[in-house]
């Protein structure tokens, strides 16, 4: 196990704006950072980092916390991970103890997945790099590819020697689970009577791992060296609970920090057309692996910029087939340019025959938008064809109908009518038909439950879902606590005394006291009891705190272990932060401070609690009298039912009295 001392380290080194910026694009918004949401598909952001207080809110989700509880929600970390991680990143040594057996039969089944790839990673570069059969094979196939040895070290790549089941005896010598390497498909285990035969899947090819955005090992890409046109030339790993193919790009791990910093991503087809870019110092390019782009893969890199620039050999029938990966970037709300290579060439081999400065240079000069794309790949078979011409701008304008912005698709339009010599009128009639189709298309496939209630009027006997004061007022008192517990500010209480007549008056009196001693002796005074029990757990962290180091530590509430405790506090802590995605300042909407008005804040949160509190009880009287209304003479005497009903009254009196008091000094009306 990691040491709390380790822990404790990286906590202090880590930077959530810096962590979470590796896989998030975030924009300086005031004092925090905005992106969009990692977890939802949005095209406004709702995505806050607070590099003061070192925390981070989704409002699409409602998730947030801190960097651990990021890499562990966006990454599927475990704890010890997550922690794992963040001191590589930080470069911090970790110290830990001896783990149990138990605790090791504890992981669970995703972790093994991760580690039994992790070790097939090593091996095959360990196999790659300092076997004579590797360095003879493996090697060489990739030095004859040009690939230098910085480069394969960068991205992980290996051999597996051709042998039925070399790296299966190796994985079980060394004590991982046959049933992990069938899951990952690393091993294909096949059963026939009694004995169990086993066979490495990507026996005599060189491999590609693939990582995820943080760097673990999801599957592999295996190439085969040898020309059996029975076996796949290329081979991925099967789908398992941790490789989906259509939700991976290659190459993303070591592209994220790049495509953010130059706010573009290049788009190719295989490995080595990545690494081929990479070596040419372009790094900001991942692969889609051979398959048709998917929704999926576009919001990977949505996350990082909002431009795309795709790639396409110089293959006229393969680039044919991937246009409609065009229209999925589209209807992303992304911006998509297109690159194409001369007959014969595709970006490995163009950026080996080329020098760096003439592979840059091309991109440059030959990116263009997919108008001018689809006009120059189409042109030539419907330049003296009316029909086949008419289908082209048809087809143009159904990309251009994909554009979730307005003032995108009439900009599109015009330059669609300059480069066809056609009238805009007539363009954007078409664009119009096309996305009534649309909408009406999304109307008929939604079910009939959705659409009644925006067209039925609400029935009055519908009630409202009843609001829990308790509830609402506990967690304002635990706000204050966490936001300006440590402030001392000047508070006004009223004490009884007379006036000059001898009359009952109340007196006021000034005092000054930090805001969490103010609340927690009202709180102990009446002897009042959280009711919800999250808020209760984190009260009593908050008063240990206090009873410990007297001032409240935010960051030790973030970093409680307890995630309960640190989901709270981060919640309620960024809701304040809610505002700033609005940009009310550059909105001239001035936005009052909150310190200002703390000892009101304080003082009116107290006696609201108060108010609630007498108010259910009075209600409880009311209840126990008409239940006493019900019992029968055998039950309770007469006499002593009379008592009871004068008792209760009397209290109901005394906490009516409490209640005007209570609403006085709120300023309300009773």
């Amino acid at each position: 196990m990691i040491t709390q001392q380790t822990i404790e380290r990286v906590f202090e080194a880590a930077r959530v704006e810096e962590v979470i910026g590796e896989f998030v694009q975030l924009k300086k918004s005031g004092s925090s950072f905005k992106g969009l949401s990692p977890f939802t598909d949005e095209r406004t952001p709702s995505f806050m980092v607070s590099p003061v207080k070192q925390i981070w809110k989704d409002f699409s989700t409602g998730k947030g916390g801190n960097s651990i509880s990021f890499l562990m929600e966006h990454e599927h970390f475990t704890y010890p991970e997550a922690i794992r991680w963040l001191a590589k990143k930080y470069n911090i040594e970790i110290e830990e103890t001896e783990q149990s057996d138990e605790q090791k039969e504890q992981m669970n089944e995703r972790e093994s997945m991760y580690l039994v790839s992790k070790f097939a990673k090593d091996y095959f570069h360990d196999v790659l790099m300092n076997t004579q059969k590797g360095r003879a094979i493996g090697l060489s196939y990739f030095k004859e590819r040009g690939f230098r040895e910085d480069t394969i070290e960068k991205f992980d790549l290996g051999y597996c020697k051709d042998e039925w089941d070399n790296f299966t005896k190796a994985a079980l010598t060394k004590g991982y689970d046959l049933k992990y390497l069938k899951s990952t498909g690393l091993t294909i285990v096949k059963e026939g009577g009694e004995k169990v035969r086993t066979f490495d899947r990507f026996k005599g090819r060189v491999m590609f791992p693939i990582h995820s955005m943080s760097g673990r090992i999801l599957g592999f890409g295996g190439r085969i060296l040898t020309n059996d046109k029975k076996a796949a030339k290329y081979l991925n790993s099967p789908e398992s609970d941790i490789y989906h193919k259509s939700k991976i790009l290659y190459g993303l791990y070591q592209a994220k920090k790049e495509i953010a910093k130059q706010d573009n991503c290049f788009l190719v087809e295989g490995y080595t057309d990545v690494i081929s870019f990479h070596q040419s110092g372009i790094e900001n390019v991942v692969a889609s692996s051979g398959t048709a782009l998917t929704p999926d893969q576009i919001r990977l890199i949505n996350r990082l910029t909002n431009n795309i620039t795709v790639l396409f050999d110089g293959d006229a029938a393969g680039i044919r087939a991937s246009l409609r990966g065009i229209d999925l970037i589209l209807e992303q709300g992304m911006n998509v340019k297109v690159v194409t290579f001369p007959e014969g060439e595709d970006p490995d081999s163009f950026a080996k025959s080329n020098s760096d400065a003439e592979l840059k240079r091309y991109l440059e000069e030959t990116a263009q938008d997919f108008i001018g794309f689809k006009v120059s790949l189409l042109i030539k078979d419907a330049q003296n064809d009316p029909v086949k011409k008419a289908g082209l701008i048809r087809d143009i304008v159904t990309s251009i109908s994909k554009i979730p912005d307005g003032i995108q698709r009439e900009v599109y339009v015009q330059e669609c009518a300059r480069i066809m010599d056609i009238s805009e009128r007539v363009l954007f009639s078409e664009l119009a038909q096309l996305m009534n189709k649309s909408d009406r298309s999304v109307d008929r496939n939604r079910s009939q439950e959705s659409v009644k209630p925006k067209l039925q009027p609400v029935r009055e006997d519908k009630k409202k879902p009843k609001v829990d004061s308790l509830l609402l007022l506990e967690k304002e008192i635990i706000r204050i606590l966490l936001l300006y517990g440590n402030e001392e500010v000047g508070f006004i209480n009223w004490v009884n005394a007379h006036d000059k007549y001898g009359r009952p008056i109340l007196e006021k009196e000034e005092y000054i006291n930090t805001v969490c001693n103010e609340l927690y002796l009202n709180l102990q005074e009446d002897e009042i009891e959280f009711s919800n029990e999250i808020f209760r757990v984190v009260y009593y962290e908050i008063i240990h705190q206090l009873n410990q180091d007297e001032k409240i530590s935010i960051d030790k509430l973030i970093a409680n272990e307890n995630t309960t405790i640190a989901e709270v506090v981060t919640n309620i802590l960024m809701d304040e932060e809610r505002y700033q995605l609005s940009d009310w300042s550059r909105k001239d909407i001035e936005v009052t401070g909150v310190e200002k008005i703390l000892p009101k804040l304080v003082t009116d949160a107290i006696l609201n609690l108060r108010r609630v509190l007498v108010e259910r009880k009075l209600t409880d009287i009311v209840k126990k009298g008409q239940e006493l209304s019900t019992e029968t003479e055998e039950t309770i005497e007469e006499s002593e039912k009379i008592k009871t009903y004068n008792e209760l009254k009397e209290e109901v009196v005394n906490y009516i009295e409490l209640k005007k008091l209570l609403y006085e000094k709120l300023s309300r009306v009773i």
